[in-house]
């Protein structure tokens, strides 16, 4: 496969480029390496192509993982208590677990966990490869990666995704850049608040 667009939302790239390019090449590194043409093994079930072989993300997505594992990627959970208040939330967001539930406690408010969690973190780099379906990615650029990046556990979140021109040949549902970059464009330059590398890749 290969990267062929890339979009980079408050010098997500840039920031790579100064303090990381060993892990910014590793993701190259994985990308280039995998023959996507391997994974084109699901028969379509749509009326229009039906049997004809389209990308299987699940397989695809299971080898991104293997090589990335390989690097020394891990996946990272991050655990916090929610409230309706939007002054707790804001006391919250930037401490861990035990910090939460203490202030928690002491305002004597209900205590209400949750989590999120990614596949890929190393060196404060959190990278998502999406390749299934589409309102994954907006939950990743707009929620997950922000909520590490208050949390003060990544720096930057990477996200994944196939170019139109390989969204053509997978079953309906998966997300592609073209589209993802218009949506996180539409809301404007600073939202979200978090650097982000956006990739696309294709065969």
């Amino acid at each position: 496969m290969k990267l062929t667009q890339k979009y980079s939302h408050l010098n997500g790239e840039e920031y790579l480029l100064v303090h990381h390019k060993k892990e910014y090449k590793e993701i190259e590194y994985v990308i280039n390496t995998i023959d996507a043409e391997k994974h084109l093994t699901k028969e379509s079930e749509e009326k229009t192509r039906r049997g004809k072989l389209v990308y299987n993300p699940v397989t695809l997505n299971g080898e991104f993982k293997s090589l990335l594992y390989e690097k020394g990627w891990e996946e990272r959970r991050r655990d916090f208590y929610v409230s309706t208040d939007p002054n707790i939330v804001k006391i919250l967001e930037p401490l861990d677990f035990k910090q939460q539930k203490k202030i928690l406690e002491e305002l004597k408010h209900p205590l209400l966990n949750s989590f999120n969690q990614t596949d890929f973190i190393k060196n404060k780099i959190a990278v998502e490869v999406q390749l299934g379906k589409y309102f994954a990615v907006t939950y990743d650029l707009f929620v997950k990666h922000l909520s590490f990046y208050t949390g003060q556990i990544i720096n930057i979140g990477i996200e994944i995704v196939p170019t139109k021109n390989m969204q053509k040949n997978m079953s309906s549902g998966p997300p592609w850049f073209e589209k993802e970059v218009h949506n996180v464009l539409r809301h404007g330059r600073t939202n979200p608040p978090v650097p982000l590398l956006i990739i696309g890749i294709e065969p």
